[in-house]
């Protein structure tokens, strides 16, 4: 405790010690817990009251916004609009068009300063960055570009370990002398306890529907355009009362969407899903159950509801304890029980004009083929330890994620900034101090001055850390860790010298197995069986009589639209050619 208020007090110096002592107290309970982010950094969160004060990543400490609350001036402060938070709550960085410029200029900080990020009207922080360029150079780019790398947002997974309170009010600091002292007392009372209220109802309404995202790719945060049409859609909607009742429903379009997401769920439960089909990939639910039951000329748009992700509609449903929902596979979720003696599902009616349940399942297989969409898998590379040295000019990180043409980009300009191109062939990198050590073996290092382009690109990404990031229809764009596995294809032999064969790792791709087999028998009008992946537990494979896999090479680059080299095992077809 004595180390980490040493640490706290050379991290932080504007505490005073009677703050210092009060941030970290001498008898209160101090609780140490380890995290680990979406990007696998370790992370080390120090909780007070149930509230986690600050966290630890590479030996640096931060602050959490529990903290910045009680302590709202620790750190510089940069104001962005309300709506903005959104965006940053669901992973983005913030950029410079979404900072607004105050009358009285921005805080001098230099490139790599810790920051707070505040709302318009409200002093309270509502996210910690660090500052990719200094307060001259972010002037000087006509504030044009990325301004801050986030690392924490109220709303964030760090911020619900904590009592999930909101950010408190406190009113701007007064830069007029004359507001000052009318203001003064005001001044006083914000210092001890919050304001019941925003000044302007509008940001006090945008921050309380806002919620958390999956991690996003860094985005032009407009926030003003953005406010502006907020307003006035909430003066249009306040000025013409009658408008709404005219039209029959006066709920908010989020909560009618809510009501069309219930409704829809329901009608799938009730009419689409049978016993037999479980586990069912929640994927496959909403998509060849749920849009087959929204009603016509509305559509099912998950992020214009409350919930802003479907695995967060089915963790409300999960609570309730109409369905279980469990990770079968690796970022893979399935539905694996429902209880169709729920009252609500008992209870819910089947609109008028939808087809009965039978109809809707003679056709179930047909409608899950045709809807079908590949995911896009896009490979991605994380910068490891060794290779820092190489990334770290560019701004990049430990754990930072780069898409194949940012490493190659990276590698350009450090070769370039340090001039390391071969004068007399320009094919060729010359190997300095630093890409021996990061890219030569041992036994290279004393006989390898000289690197070709290419054989420098592929070195490089060799000793990062593969990643890559799957984005399924409809859904948010999901990082794993490693190279994903390939559809894998085996021919096995049985009893009676009779072949089969086995199909795995459907469901990586969104695939339903059950699905996938009920295709191939009708199409190759032979045998094919759900059966458990030996070995591992909750995985299954397709299983089907014969050597298949001309089919299965016809309907899985044909019609799902897979690429080849998401399929292994194709090359064991059965060569065609003439009987003798």
């Amino acid at each position: 405790r004595r180390k980490l208020r040493t640490d706290v007090a050379a991290a932080f110096p504007n505490l005073s010690a009677e703050q210092l002592t009060e941030f970290i107290p001498n008898k209160e309970e101090l609780n140490v817990i380890k995290i680990y982010s979406h990007k696998g950094e370790a992370v080390t969160v120090y909780m007070n009251n149930r509230n986690p004060i600050l966290f630890e990543i590479e030996k640096a400490l931060y602050p959490t916004v529990y903290t910045l609350w009680v302590y709202p001036d620790l750190l510089p402060a940069f104001s962005t609009w309300p709506p903005v938070l959104q965006k940053l709550a669901g992973g983005a960085d913030l950029m410079l068009p979404g900072v607004v410029v105050p009358s009285s200029g921005f805080p001098q900080v230099e490139r790599g300063t810790l920051c707070a990020v505040t709302l318009l009207g409200n002093r309270a922080p509502v996210a910690v960055a660090v500052a990719t360029m200094s307060t001259a150079e972010m002037l000087a780019a006509g504030m044009k570009g990325k301004g801050f790398a986030v690392l924490h947002t109220y709303l964030d997974h760090l911020w619900e370990y904590g009592d999930k309170s909101c950010p408190p009010t406190l009113a701007p600091l007064v830069t007029d002398a004359a507001e000052k002292e009318s203001a003064g007392d005001e001044e006083e009372q914000v210092g001890k306890e919050p304001v019941s209220s925003l000044t302007d109802p509008a940001q006090h309404l945008d921050l309380g529907e806002l919620s958390l995202k999956e991690p996003d790719s860094c985005a032009v945060l407009v926030g003003r355009e953005e406010l502006n049409e907020h307003r006035a859609a909430d003066t249009a909607e306040g000025a013409n009362p009658e408008v709404q009742q005219e039209a029959g429903d006066s709920r908010t379009p989020q909560e009618q969407m809510d009501a069309l997401f219930n409704q829809c769920f329901f009608h799938a439960l009730k009419c689409k899903v049978k016993k037999s089909d479980l586990p069912l990939l929640t994927s496959t639910f909403l998509r060849s159950h749920m849009f087959s039951c929204c009603p016509a000329g509305q559509q099912l748009d998950i992020k214009k509801s409350s919930y802003k992700k479907f695995s967060k509609f089915l963790q409300c449903m999960q609570h309730q304890k109409i369905l279980q929902v469990k990770e079968l596979n690796k970022g893979v979720e399935s539905i694996v029980e429902v209880d169709w003696k729920h009252p609500d599902v008992r209870a819910f009616a089947v609109p008028e004009g939808f087809s009965p349940a039978s109809a809707a399942q003679d056709s179930k297989s047909e409608e899950r083929e045709q809807v079908y969409h590949a995911p896009e898998i896009i490979p991605l590379y994380g910068v490891s330890a060794k290779m820092i040295p190489v990334f770290q000019e560019s701004g990049h990180r430990k754990g930072s994620i780069l898409s194949g043409s940012e490493v190659r980009n990276t590698i350009i300009n450090y070769v370039k900034t340090n001039e390391l191109v071969d004068e007399t062939n320009k094919n060729f990198v010359k190997v300095n101090a630093i890409l021996c050590d990061c890219l030569l073996d041992k036994s290279e290092q004393d006989e390898v001055s000289n690197l070709p382009w290419d054989d420098l690109f592929s070195r490089c990404l060799e000793r990062l850390q593969p990643l890559h990031q799957v984005t399924f229809f409809g859904q948010e764009p999901v990082v794993r860790k490693g190279n994903i596995e390939p559809i894998d294809i085996t021919i096995a032999q049985r009893s009676s010298n009779k072949k089969v064969t086995i199909i795995k790792n459907l469901e990586l791709y969104g695939l339903d197995p059950q699905c996938v087999a009920n295709v191939l028998q009708q199409k190759v009008q032979a045998s094919a069986t759900i059966t458990p992946v030996p070995g591992a537990k909750d995985r299954v494979q397709v299983q089907i009589q014969g050597n298949q896999i001309h089919h299965l090479a016809k309907i899985g680059c044909e019609e799902y639209q897979l690429p080849r080299k998401y399929i292994q095992g194709l090359e064991k077809a059965p060569k065609l050619g003439r009987k003798k």
